[in-house]
């Protein structure tokens, strides 16, 4: 018996699934993101080809941090410049870029390869309960 790879991605094959964040944990949300978006669930995968489906985020804003890390929680940037080093709490980065936390979380759960940019282009995070890829008819995800 011979051992499947595949070539190139099946682009015909590709999913489109719905996750509402709602009160969900920020970590065990990535992780479920970043396994779809990367094709982990499929028995055809290889590490080789993005193989992932598409993920629509909904309520984004509505993410939680377990224990206390709503307080101590930091994301940082770099401007380049010395001595520029931003630190912003997550409280306000919620309320500014709601969208920011998730998409910083599952890319971190992403390979750094070159790769990345194609399976993140995949994610796509809204604030609210609407979103305009009603015509894909995305699968409700229960996470």
């Amino acid at each position: 018996m011979k051992t499947f790879t595949p070539k190139s991605p099946a682009k015909d094959d590709r999913k489109w699934y719905l996750v509402d964040a709602t009160d969900k944990v920020l970590g065990r949300l990535a992780t479920e993101i970043a396994v779809i978006l990367r094709g982990k669930n499929k028995p055809t995968f290889a590490p080789h080809v993005d193989m992932g489906d598409y993920v629509v985020v909904i309520n984004a804003e509505k993410i939680r941090l377990t224990g206390k890390k709503e307080e101590q929680k930091e994301y940082i940037h770099h401007t380049g410049y010395l001595g520029h080093l931003r630190r912003k709490p997550f409280k306000t980065v919620q309320e500014i870029n709601p969208k920011r936390i998730l998409d910083e979380a599952v890319s971190g759960m992403i390979p750094k390869n070159r790769l990345k940019k194609f399976i993140l282009a995949k994610l796509n995070i809204y604030a609210g309960s609407e979103h305009p890829h009603s015509g894909q008819n995305p699968i409700t995800l229960n996470i």
